[in-house]
C-alpha cells in the first residue's frame, strides 16, 4: 500500500489499483505550496466532513478526475450543486462494497458546516477494508469510545489519527485510540498547519516509542509504503 501526504489531513492511498483520496485541502495551505493540486489524480474522494480545510479542493478534484466522492447526505447534496454529480451519499453506521473496496462509515466527534456556511451533517471516519489491507481514516475527532467497536469489524493494518490537539485529540489520546483500535501502525494528521495545532515532533515520537508504539509524522509531499 502505498501513502502520500499533501498536508494537513490530506492523503492519498493507492489500495487494490485505486487511488484513494481523503479531505484535499491543498491550494488554502501555505505548507503545501510545492504540491500541484492539478497533478493529483483520484478515482474515489473520501470527505470526512465540510470544513474549508478538508474539502476546499474537492469540487475541482471531482470534476477534473471524475473520482466518486464518498461522504455524508448533506456534503453530498451541497456537491451535487456545486456541479459534482459523482457522488456515493452515505451516513454513521453504513457501509458499501464499491467492487472490493469496503467503506464503513464511523463516528467522529467533532462539528461541521460548509465553506458556505450552510449545514454540512454529522462529520464521520472511515474504515477502507479491502482483502489487500484495512485502513482507518478517523477524521476529525475527539478520542471516543466508539473506536473499541473498530476491531469488531476489522483488523485495522494502519491507521490515520489526528494528533494537533486544540481541535481534535492531542497525541496521548491517539495513543489511546490506538489501544483502542488495536493497530500500532499510526500515521498522524492535522497537525503543524496552523498556529493552534503545532506540535513538538520529538516528545510526539518518544511518547508513542515508550509505550511500544509507532507514529509517522509524515513530510508533505513524502510518498511511503506500508
Amino acid at each position: 500500500m502505498k501513502i502520500t501526504y499533501y498536508g494537513h489531513a490530506c492523503f492519498l492511498v493507492e489500495l487494490k489499483g485505486k487511488k484513494i483520496l481523503f479531505d484535499p485541502f491543498i491550494s488554502g495551505n501555505e505548507l503545501a505550496k510545492e504540491i500541484d493540486v492539478n497533478s493529483i489524480e483520484a478515482d474515489f474522494i473520501l470527505q470526512s466532513h465540510g470544513h474549508a480545510d478538508h474539502i476546499l479542493d474537492t469540487v475541482s478534484i471531482a470534476k477534473r478526475t471524475a473520482a466518486k466522492v464518498v461522504t455524508n447526505w448533506e456534503i453530498h447534496e451541497w456537491l451535487n450543486k456545486q456541479g459534482v454529480s459523482n457522488t456515493h451519499p452515505m451516513n454513521i453506521g453504513g457501509k458499501w462494497n464499491f467492487d472490493g473496496i469496503t467503506i464503513k462509515c464511523v463516528t467522529a466527534i467533532h462539528s461541521s458546516g460548509l465553506p458556505d456556511g450552510t449545514y454540512g451533517g454529522n462529520p464521520m471516519g472511515f474504515l477502507v477494508m479491502t482483502d489487500e489491507a484495512n485502513i482507518y481514516y478517523a477524521g476529525d475527532t475527539a478520542l471516543t469510545y466508539d473506536m473499541k467497536l473498530i476491531p469488531s469489524w476489522c483488523n485495522v493494518d494502519v491507521a490515520f489519527l489526528p494528533i494537533g490537539d486544540n481541535f481534535t485529540m492531542d497525541a496521548q489520546d491517539a495513543l489511546t485510540a490506538s489501544n483502542f483500535i488495536e493497530c500500532n501502525k499510526i500515521v498522524a494528521m492535522h497537525f503543524d498547519t496552523f498556529g493552534f495545532i503545532k506540535i513538538d515532533h520529538k516528545a510526539v515520537i518518544k511518547l508513542f516509542e515508550g509505550n511500544n508504539n509507532t507514529i509517522k509524522l509524515p513530510r508533505i509531499g513524502e510518498s511511503f509504503t506500508i
